[in-house]
């Protein structure tokens, strides 16, 4: 094709013109943030780093709607079993520097030795636990791929059912919105991990949960499965997606189900923007 002055002309107007327009809009209107997954992000909001213990307070209660390990907090806040705590008292919800000078100064006063490797710590398991890992969550053996030891993952790679049966959607102390989902069926019917992760909790003591299990996910997200009849796995045991973990029953209820929830840095949130669509 030939193209006389005029045209070329044309064409290079129009061209600084276009890239003109794309400058010029740029500040007022950026282009939209697209995450390359499914997993829906609350509004951010900013990590609680302290906690006034309430009466009435557990240590476990305070862990699950704070979205922490109660051994972290414990551990924080130089707790022992059975974790005495007392209303008006201040809890660390993070590493405090106290705790790291106590532990610099215990590492400091052991001396020095050339050779001998330090000891390591009682929990083993801890040292892995805290892991950038990928799980293969179609592995049906439940096997977990060995993780790092960098942190938890920075996303949750895929959600799904944690269990079969008839769905009903579930609200938590009052909110409008619904905050969980009860899912009936058979007594001994298979419990499922909804996603990778570490179980931080398996047991029954907070109330109105029955047996209850939480795993986390992510430094930010926690998933929890109340109302067991058996539990299947043991805290700080890391799980796969689509292990069974537990098996339904009435505990802490009226009804055989599992109540799921899912809650992003403690407060619970709409699971149905998670859990992929029922076929």
């Amino acid at each position: 094709m030939n193209f006389n002055s005029t045209s070329v002309m044309r064409v290079v107007i129009s061209l600084i013109a276009s890239i003109s327009l794309v400058s010029c809009a740029g500040p007022e209107r950026p282009a939209p943030l697209v995450v390359l997954n499914s997993q829906h992000y609350p509004e951010a909001e900013k990590k609680l780093t302290n906690y006034t213990v309430k009466a009435g307070d557990t240590l476990y209660a305070i862990a699950w709607y704070t979205g922490n390990d109660y051994r972290d907090i414990a551990k924080w806040n130089s707790l022992s079993e059975p974790y005495n705590i007392y209303p008006g008292q201040s809890l660390n919800l993070q590493s405090s520097e106290r705790v790291l000078k106590k532990l610099r100064t215990v590492n400091n006063t052991t001396g020095q030795t050339s050779k001998h490797k330090p000891k390591m710590s009682i929990d083993q398991k801890d040292s892995q636990a805290y892991c950038n890992c990928e799980s293969d969550v179609n592995n049906t053996k439940g096997v977990v791929s060995k993780p790092k030891i960098n942190g938890f993952p920075q996303r949750v790679e895929k959600w799904i059912w944690p269990a079969q049966g008839r769905i009903e959607l579930s609200n938590s102390n009052g909110q409008t919105t619904q905050t969980g989902v009860d899912i009936y069926s058979n007594q001994g019917s298979e419990v499922v991990a909804a996603a990778s992760g570490k179980v931080v909790y398996a047991g029954n003591a907070l109330r109105g949960y029955g047996n209850l299990i939480i795993i986390k996910h992510t430094e930010s997200f926690l998933s929890a499965y109340a109302h067991s009849d058996r539990i299947l796995v043991s805290e700080r045991e890391w799980v796969s997606a689509g292990q069974e973990i537990a098996k339904m029953g009435d505990t802490g209820t009226t009804k055989v189900k599992l109540h799921f929830e899912i809650r992003y840095r403690g407060k619970a949130v709409e699971p149905m923007k998670y859990l992929p669509n029922k076929q």
